[in-house]
């Protein structure tokens, strides 16, 4: 039994340093996951790695938290929670309030506008919500690729399948969003 899990367990049973112990196991991991996620952001992204690996355990380890059964089911909600924080920082740069439709541009180097990528992140979000009702273990998976960066090989690990189901899941899940997303 990995540390991990005796942690998840101690928590599960009501300790309540338990979520103590178990942040500096998975800090790292999450931090390489948000930082592969971030960097395939647009550029101008005012959202930091760190910032998101905070906010997500702030996220899933806050009060009325759910008590893990295990890595899994860990890695699962922290992806959900990454995946809702993206979705409502892209939310709020939309709003007109917070200059939605405009783009950010650099003052260093004003010449150059980042494209926006605000609307094709709810686009997915959207698609993403109908292919939950649908078939939500390739939603799931959609969230940990997407939304995380995990690899096919992470992706399986966490969802407890084989790395050739994963990759059948993620192929037709990617075919399933695209055909969504273009007949809004």
């Amino acid at each position: 039994m990995s540390e991990m899990t005796r942690v998840l367990e101690a928590a599960r049973q009501g300790d309540s340093q338990a979520a103590t112990r178990l942040l500096p196991l998975v800090y790292t991991e999450l931090r390489k996951l948000a930082a592969a996620k971030m960097a395939r952001e647009a550029p101008g992204q005012t959202l930091q790695p760190t910032a998101l690996v905070h906010e997500a355990w702030l996220r899933v380890s806050g009060p009325g938290h759910t008590h893990f059964q295990n890595r899994a089911h860990f890695f699962a909600a922290a992806a959900e929670a990454m995946r809702r924080i993206l979705i409502d920082n892209a939310r709020r740069k939309h709003a007109w309030r917070h200059g939605g439709g405009q783009a950010r541009v650099d003052l260093e180097q004003a010449d150059i506008a980042p494209p926006a990528n605000a609307e094709q992140l709810l686009a997915v979000h959207e698609a993403l919500d109908q292919l939950a009702a649908e078939d939500p273990s390739k939603a799931e998976l959609v969230k940990l690729r997407f939304f995380v960066g995990l690899s096919a090989e992470e992706a399986a690990e966490v969802l407890g399948v084989s790395v050739p189901t994963v990759k059948r899941h993620w192929a037709y899940a990617k075919a399933w969003l695209y055909r969504q997303m273009t007949d809004l």
